[in-house]
């Protein structure tokens, strides 16, 4: 008897044994992809490299368009000012809406895109070559005397260009969610590369700058001005930059790889749009662009700033490098914050700071008034003021990753393109607001007066409008930033809920994994056997 009782209470203390054995070895195998890397440092950096070619051409063009387009393009051809300025914001506005509708339909594309090379690399490396030829026939404007000529090329070419960037820049955006399946990684990648979108903007500012410095010199004032009303020198600084991206995006697409599966190779469009615009966390990050769809209006009186506040078109380029290098700054600092913070509170952080040096540049600006003392001061502040942008570049891309994650738990599918196009359409929408209210802002609420002779560029403005002006770059946008974080309020994948769905599906990789290896080695058995035979 006490026998058979040993015998069972050993027996029992080895299954015991086994299975805690057997738990452990599920609990560190499952735990192992958490701290996996998957990505070598060149790819990250590659990665990054990718985003800073587009970011070559996509972070100025749009501004300098609508200055091309209303002080340049036709001058001297006997345009109405206010008609002009008028068409202007429709053309921006209505190539927004085009954008919108292209977020979509690329992002469907994108996740039903099959190919050895992934599903977003074939878009980013074929669609770079379009891309650099439209950008450069933006600034190839017809000699024409006829308004209509005038008004229906300025619709259709921005439009192009609107359409061709979308099938560029969403997908290299996209790539961020497919880049790692270990979120802790993922998010210090899409971190750097964000860090390089933002010296990528800037580099292009250096380039619009330098590439007329240097044309002056060559060519003379008075050739020189001739050639600036045609637009030369956009068409070479353009050239410049879209080499630039054609090379930094091939270096990208020869050294990076997908490493996300696909999970959803049979969904309807219906379906696609279904899971992303029901998903409440992916709609209140998209939400945050549509929310602070004024805070771009900056970019488009910044050159009116540097003309008119700071005394020369030149300083365009010393008013945007501090911001640009604050941009940077913030992109890494957010990754700090991350640390200790989570993704909406990182959010909500850098909001309220960005809204508060905005108005403490805009009270410093009217305390000193517009003279060379104003100078330093502003480029000073608006480098704090620019930290800001960082968080807008990095947070809602790593926000974006997460939602994903949560899709694919929720419903076992992933529909990468079709989210970040999600994103993509708000901000679009966003931006044709932006596009519009803008020249709204610039052209007519502030009283600008347009120069109607083909030797002067600029013509003289009054105090009160150049007081319109620094709102226009200052308070205006802080009141955007303010409200764009109205949806992050309602957003909750953080804490708890974001570690239980990451390891959730951890485990699910791993599990994938395992299954993946014991199918090839019995595969591998099977061939060998049959050899042997």
């Amino acid at each position: 008897m006490i026998k058979n009782k040993m015998i069972y209470y050993f027996v029992n203390f080895i299954k015991r044994s086994n299975f805690m054995s057997k738990k452990k070895a599920a609990v560190a195998e499952n735990a192992a992809p958490a701290e996996k890397k998957y990505m070598k440092p060149s790819e990250i950096a590659t990665f990054g490299i990718g985003l800073f070619g587009v970011a070559l051409l996509t972070g100025w063009m749009p501004d300098y368009t609508m200055t091309f387009f209303a002080d340049f393009a036709f001058k001297g051809k006997g345009f109405d000012s206010s008609q002009l300025a008028n068409v202007v914001s429709l053309v921006f506005g209505v190539a927004g809406i085009i954008g919108a509708v292209c977020e979509l339909v690329i992002g469907v594309l994108v996740d039903r895109t099959r190919t050895p090379l992934g599903k977003v690399k074939p878009w980013v490396g074929f669609g770079a070559i379009p891309f650099a030829i439209i950008s450069m026939l933006v600034f190839i404007a017809p000699s024409t005397s006829s308004f209509t000529i005038a008004t229906i090329w300025m619709f259709v070419i921005y439009s192009l260009y609107t359409a061709i960037s979308c099938a560029v820049e969403s997908p290299s955006n996209c790539f961020g969610a497919l880049c790692s399946p270990n979120p802790s990684e993922r998010s210090s990648a899409i971190s750097i590369a964000s860090f390089l979108r933002s010296v990528g903007q800037s580099g292009g500012q250096v380039v619009i700058i330098v590439v007329p410095l240097i044309m002056k010199a060559l060519m003379g004032q008075q050739q020189y001005k001739n050639a600036e009303g045609q637009g030369l020198d956009l068409i070479i600084s353009t050239a410049v930059c879209a080499l630039g991206m054609i090379i930094f995006v091939m270096i990208f697409f020869a050294n990076n790889k997908e490493r996300v599966p696909y999970t959803s190779e049979n969904v309807s469009l219906k379906e696609s749009v279904k899971l992303v615009f029901t998903n409440k966390n992916l709609l209140m990050v998209s939400l945050t662009k549509l929310f602070g769809f004024g805070r771009g209006v900056y970019g488009t009186v910044s050159l009116y700033i540097a003309v008119y506040l700071l005394g020369s078109k030149g300083l365009k380029l010393a008013l945007m490098l501090p911001m640009g290098i604050g941009t940077a700054v913030g992109t890494l600092l957010v990754n700090f914050v991350l640390k200790k913070f989570s993704t909406k509170q990182t959010y909500i952080i850098f909001c309220v700071y960005g809204a508060s040096a905005m108005a403490i540049l805009f009270l410093a600006s009217r305390g000193i008034g517009f003279n060379s003392n104003l100078i330093i001061p502003f480029l000073i502040l608006n480098f704090f003021c620019g930290i800001q942008h960082g968080n807008t570049n990095v947070t809602p891309n790593i926000m974006i990753a997460d939602c994903i994650d949560e899709m694919e738990y929720k419903t076992g599918k992933r529909q990468e393109g079709l989210a970040y196009a999600g994103y993509g359409l708000f901000s679009k929408i966003a931006s044709a607001g932006t596009k519009w209210l803008a020249p709204v802002l610039v052209y007519t609420w502030s009283g600008y007066q347009f120069s109607t002779s083909p030797s002067v560029a600029y013509a003289e403005q009054s105090n009160e409008v150049l007081m319109k002006f620094l709102a226009i770059y200052t308070i205006i946008p802080a009141i955007f930033v303010i409200l764009q974080f109205i949806p992050i309020l309602f957003y909750d994948m953080v804490g708890e809920k974001k570690e239980r769905i990451t390891a959730a599906l951890l485990e699910k990789r791993a599990k994938e994994e395992a299954e993946a290896k014991e199918t090839e080695e019995v595969v591998n058995e099977s061939d060998a056997d049959s050899m042997a035979e």
